[in-house]
């Protein structure tokens, strides 16, 4: 059977339960590197199902209505790591969604998002498992929605889904990153440590690949994104970036010391 890469995204972001679709992108990812799908960057996909594919649970509400807890106990860990494994669910459908909506781009914008996709299935597997261990499953508790309302609005902007997804949005994963590790280090939690580490190691890349294409996107509609990228802040609402800034790991995603700068002044 002949497997073509976009329609089988978009396959899998129709996909409801949350465990088949991480391993499904990862399987995706080694045959597309086996070399044993075609691809058909010119066909406009729609889809005959709801999107994103979401299981029953977790319940979705709004940010603040989340209660947090003390990561010194394993029922607080458990709630951080279940808001970690929800961004990283959404992640999956986000890098999905770019592969099967976007038409008519460089065989290079669809691998790499495919990558993108897999690394998130893996991020997910890996944060669900130690929940495990805190006696938690993925959708036992709420969940926020924020990362996929952003991915509707951009829906029909390539330009803006490039500059408002991975290099805002997940940019904030950056920052929040090494906060978090610390509050696992100090309650002793040495797992979930090393697994953002593995995690901020990829979504620096994956930050990189937005910014790649972003600019890539800019130089293709002749417009200056130093200019354009602050005005589709404006028209899409996107949130402004939250102090610290991690601006070591932003940098390694392609970020110049100019638009750091801005970064910086702009920040809550």
């Amino acid at each position: 059977m002949i497997v073509e890469l976009r329609q089988r995204a978009l396959d899998l972001l129709c996909e409801p339960d949350p465990v088949t679709k991480a391993q499904a992108v990862q399987d995706l990812w080694a045959a597309y590197r086996a070399g044993q799908l075609t691809l058909d960057a010119e066909r406009s996909l729609v889809p005959t199902h709801a999107i994103p594919g979401r299981p029953p649970a977790p319940r979705l509400v709004a940010h603040v209505a989340i209660r947090s807890r003390s990561p010194h106990l394993a029922a607080g860990r458990a709630v951080l790591l279940h808001a970690i494994a929800h961004i990283e669910f959404n992640a999956i459908n986000l890098a999905l969604d770019a592969v099967q909506r976007f038409s008519g781009l460089p065989l290079a914008f669809y691998s790499d998002w495919l990558q993108v996709a897999a690394e998130e299935g893996q991020h997910f597997q890996l944060l669900r498992e130690h929940l495990q261990t805190l006696d938690c499953d993925y959708g036992a508790l709420e969940a926020h929605d924020g990362l996929w309302t952003m991915c509707e609005r951009t829906a029909h902007d390539f330009r803006a889904r490039m500059a408002l997804v991975p290099r805002t949005l997940e940019a904030r994963g950056l920052d929040a990153t090494p906060p978090l590790q610390r509050k696992f280090a100090a309650a002793g939690d040495a797992r979930a440590v090393e697994i953002l580490d593995l995690i901020l190691r990829d979504e620096i890349g994956h930050v990189a690949i937005g910014n790649r294409w972003y600019h890539w996107a800019c130089e293709r509609d002749g417009v200056d994104p130093e200019t354009d990228f602050p005005a589709l802040c404006a028209r899409y609402q996107a949130p402004r970036p939250r102090k610290p800034l991690n601006l070591g790991a932003r940098a390694l995603a392609g970020f110049t010391a100019d638009e750091l700068q801005r970064l910086e002044a702009q920040a809550q």
